[in-house]
């Protein structure tokens, strides 16, 4: 894996009036890999996610991506920039099926502008036909096929998991941020999710950054942890240094196991 910084964030804070959220974080993500994000309720993790992600400014601080800077960029902006975010409660498109979520996600979509439906419908059909094959290759890959025709709202928990990470597959993602992708998962299809975060990261070369409570979902993908605490970074390490630093213990768990 290459060590260059796929995402690097420098002094990250945030601010809401007396409220310091998040108070100068910074740490790397290097690319091809995968870093978790860990830490108790309020410790600063969403919010240190959605500036990354950029749906909130910051406060204060730089973030880059592969040494070019995204700070204050839109979602849709870095978007195309490679940078893709997903949440701990799904946000499917309920009432589509599995497949039309999918292709939604697909970028470069010239058939939303009604112009081009009349002056170059040939290009149009090219461009839904690809973006239907990528969907069903999509779908294919993560195991979605027989939920092809269904409503996502009826999808279970997992599946609707494994659906957020295919849309991040419709376009050309870099880097993914995961936000608790175990979260309403039940024990069999979290087996399937893991083995698409680590076939996606060491077959694609995407990278990703998780945020996750699941220790064990975090020791079985993550190399290096960082740790959160009150807006700060407490400690970063192996999960095995984390889960034997007494200021973790203490601070986050109360004297008890990780």
């Amino acid at each position: 894996m290459s060590s260059k910084p796929m995402l690097r964030i420098e002094g990250l804070a945030k601010n809401y009036g007396g409220l310091k959220a998040v108070r100068g974080v910074s740490f790397e993500v290097p690319e091809g890999e995968i870093v978790g994000l860990i830490g108790p309720n309020g410790a600063g993790k969403t919010t240190t996610f959605n500036m990354i992600a950029g749906a909130e400014k910051p406060s204060s601080g730089k973030i880059f991506l592969l040494d070019q800077e995204i700070t204050g960029l839109q979602t849709e902006k870095l978007y195309y920039r490679g940078l893709m975010r997903t949440f701990q409660l799904s946000h499917e498109y309920a009432k589509m099926t599995s497949l039309e979520n999918l292709m939604v996600a697909g970028p470069s979509q010239v058939g939303e502008n009604m112009f081009m439906n009349w002056i170059s419908p040939v290009k149009v059909i090219k461009r839904e036909t690809e973006i239907l094959e990528r969907a069903n290759y999509t779908l294919d890959f993560l195991g979605l096929n027989h939920v092809r025709d269904e409503l996502a709202g009826n999808l279970s928990g997992g599946q609707k998991k494994l659906l957020e990470l295919g849309r991040t597959m419709m376009g050309d993602s870099k880097c993914v941020l995961l936000d608790e992708p175990g979260a309403g998962v039940n024990p069999t299809l979290m087996v399937k999710v893991t083995e698409m975060i680590r076939t996606l990261n060491e077959e694609q070369g995407y990278t990703f950054c998780i945020i996750e409570h699941d220790m064990d979902l975090i020791a079985n993908l993550c190399k290096n942890v960082i740790v959160l605490n009150d807006g700060q970074i407490l400690m970063q390490g192996t999960m095995e240094q984390v889960r034997n630093d007494e200021r973790v213990i203490d601070a986050y768990f109360g004297g008890g196991v990780i």
